[in-house]
């Protein structure tokens, strides 16, 4: 009998909601189908609102918008199951990430908020929805991420090779997966975000395919050696961030930013993706072999490349020849999840998240 699970996820690059089917029968899970549902503009410039650092809104659009996302999310789930014809008697159930709108583990009273109503997705799919994964990690003293390290142990480890696994969102972690050394895993900082919402703020474009644009412009050295001044580069993990440091507030601090050519910005961008990763890597993983990337950057050519480079020219390729596509594997990391938490089992990692324990989580709710 199959023993399926359904991932949802949607990040902090806001394009839409990613749905994988995995099935977890065998010793290796393996996908059965995927959708992607993008978000209509109007619920996409909803989810900007809340996420702009400015934002001084009401408590209702906050509601609204995690009923709209929870409608959203089981649209997916329905979608995915019309194309593939599963059965929803088949299914046991679906982790829904949620969309994350604030992130604050270090703060006083630490937090982490994600939208898109659980009951509303098992209501209106009829199957049982796990989720809200990160509130019990901060609850035991954790970041509450990264959560897909334990994931990435357990699809990409390997005893013959040194390797970092690169999650390259609109925020950029890592896991280390070294053959004699504890797994840890955290955020490096920006990955796509800066570079998107440059590119929005100058071409009207959600995103710089294949990095075109970086590509066309020339690094400003001295721009990029007072951004990885950010105190966050040098903190120890574990870490975590968010689009609550690295937005445009953050980019417009560094006033050179104005009398310089967009492009060059852009590229600018692109090279501190590049080093605050490179140098994450070479401080906690000097051993590493190979980088295996996934996310919407494994597809961003011109940062592979500058990754390529940052990197000393070590082997960096996108997750594809490991079995997974690149852009599937956060949303299988929450269908995997999900299937920890039905069956009592933990999720986060503790050398990961710096929570005191082990934990089961995420909450059920029952189709």
């Amino acid at each position: 009998m199959s023993e399926i699970y359904i991932g949802l996820m949607s990040g902090t690059s806001v394009d839409g909601i990613d749905g994988i089917a995995v099935d977890f029968e065998t010793s290796t899970p393996t996908p059965l189908a995927w959708h992607f549902s993008a978000f209509k503009p109007e619920l996409k410039q909803q989810i900007n609102n809340i996420l702009h650092p400015d934002w001084h809104g009401q408590l209702e659009e906050i509601g609204q918008l995690d009923a709209l996302l929870g409608e959203a999310y089981a649209d997916c789930v329905n979608r995915l199951m019309e194309e593939s014809r599963l059965k929803r008697k088949d299914i046991q159930a679906i982790g829904s990430h949620g969309q994350t709108v604030s992130h604050a583990p270090a703060s006083k009273a630490a937090y982490s908020m994600q939208l898109g109503d659980p009951n509303r997705i098992a209501e209106l799919t009829g199957i049982t929805v796990i989720a809200d994964f990160r509130r019990r990690d901060i609850a035991a003293g954790g970041q509450g991420a990264p959560l897909v390290p334990a994931f990435h142990r357990e699809m990409f480890y390997s005893a013959d090779e040194n390797r970092v696994i690169l999650n390259i969102g609109g925020i950029a972690n890592i896991t280390r997966l070294s053959t004699d050394r504890a797994i840890i895993g955290f955020d490096t900082g920006p990955g796509n975000t800066l570079m998107d919402e440059w590119i929005l703020k100058h071409q009207g474009a959600d995103f710089d395919v294949d990095g075109a644009w970086a590509a066309s412009g020339n690094v400003d050295n001295a721009l990029l050696t007072t951004m990885l001044e950010e105190p966050y580069f040098a903190s120890p993990p574990p870490k975590s961030t968010g689009r609550e440091l690295f937005n445009l507030k953050w980019l417009e601090q560094f006033h050179s930013i104005k009398s310089s050519n967009p492009e060059d910005i852009q590229a600018t961008l692109a090279e501190l993706s590049a080093r605050s990763i490179a140098k994450s890597i070479e401080q906690t993983a000097p051993e590493t072999e190979s980088i295996y990337v996934c996310g919407g950057g494994a597809y961003n050519k011109h940062l592979m490349q500058r990754l390529e480079s940052a990197t000393g020219g070590l082997n960096v390729a996108s997750t594809s020849p490991l079995g997974i596509e690149p852009d599937r594997i956060e949303a299988m990391a929450f269908a995997w999840l999900a299937r920890q938490t039905l069956k009592g089992l933990h999720g986060n990692l503790p050398d990961v998240t710096g929570a005191r324990t082990e934990l089961i989580l995420g909450g059920i709710y029952q189709a």
